[in-house]
């Protein structure tokens, strides 16, 4: 959708969206109302030159121009609070600075499989679920939660308040897969291939995990490392 009436309502009404492009030179009142607005709703803003906007084929965007998500967007307490009401152990997957939207498809395929509650994802530095995530995953996109927050590090310690424990998936870490306990409510924190997790939020987990392997390899493709942490949690909590 594009114009500022538009995505005002769209914003007011409370539409899922993915993120909000602005033209960089944009401003005034109705500027900044979506801009606050978008911070509220937390929805990323993208500030972008005019010829971006351009080649979304819209016409009288009038600087601003907003994807409708197709993922609908979850208040984190909210699916705390619904999976202990139903009586059951959270399990949560955080992810960190993974882009690669095949990655995040493939993620959310097995993590909706193996029983995961939502996926917590910041507002920034994050691939977009768009069509293409959404395809990857074979739909799981659409059926599992997903929780998106302007801070990774709030949201663990949102996650603490609850009892809830975060596991750091770390390759130098002493400790194995297989020996944490991922039957009690607890998160799991995957970073990306190339730069890992965040030292700050490295900082706030309870415990960290490697994945073991033979040979002298670096890393697992994050796909495939969430699938092997995920069925351990899975056999452990079957």
């Amino acid at each position: 959708m594009a114009g500022i009436k538009a995505v005002t309502e769209s914003l007011k009404s409370g539409t899922a969206l993915d993120r909000i492009y602005v033209d960089f030179k944009a401003v005034g009142k109705n500027i900044d109302d979506i801009k606050k607005l978008a911070l509220h709703n937390q929805v990323p803003v993208n500030y972008v030159p005019a010829a971006k906007l351009n080649n979304f084929n819209v016409s009288n965007h009038e600087g601003v121009v907003a994807q409708i998500s197709r993922v609908k967007y979850y208040d984190l307490q909210q699916i705390i609070s619904f999976v202990v009401g139903k009586g059951e152990s959270p399990l949560f997957l955080i992810l960190d600075g993974i882009t690669d939207i095949r990655n995040i498809g493939g993620i959310a395929r097995t993590a909706y499989c193996c029983g995961v509650h939502a996926l917590i994802i910041p507002d920034k530095g994050v691939g977009a679920l768009n069509e293409d995530a959404i395809l990857t995953s074979a739909g799981a996109l659409e059926k599992i939660s997903v929780c998106r927050v302007n801070s990774l590090v709030k949201a663990v310690d949102e996650l603490h308040l609850n009892g809830i424990k975060v596991f750091a998936s770390e390759m130098t870490a002493g400790k194995n897969v297989f020996d944490c306990d991922f039957e009690e409510p607890c998160a799991i924190v995957l970073g990306s291939e190339e730069k890992g997790i965040h030292p700050v939020l490295m900082k706030s987990c309870d415990e960290k995990f490697k994945i073991p392997m033979t040979g002298d390899f670096e890393s697992l493709n994050v796909s495939v490392a969430t699938g092997i942490i995920l069925f351990e949690a899975m056999k452990q909590r079957m």
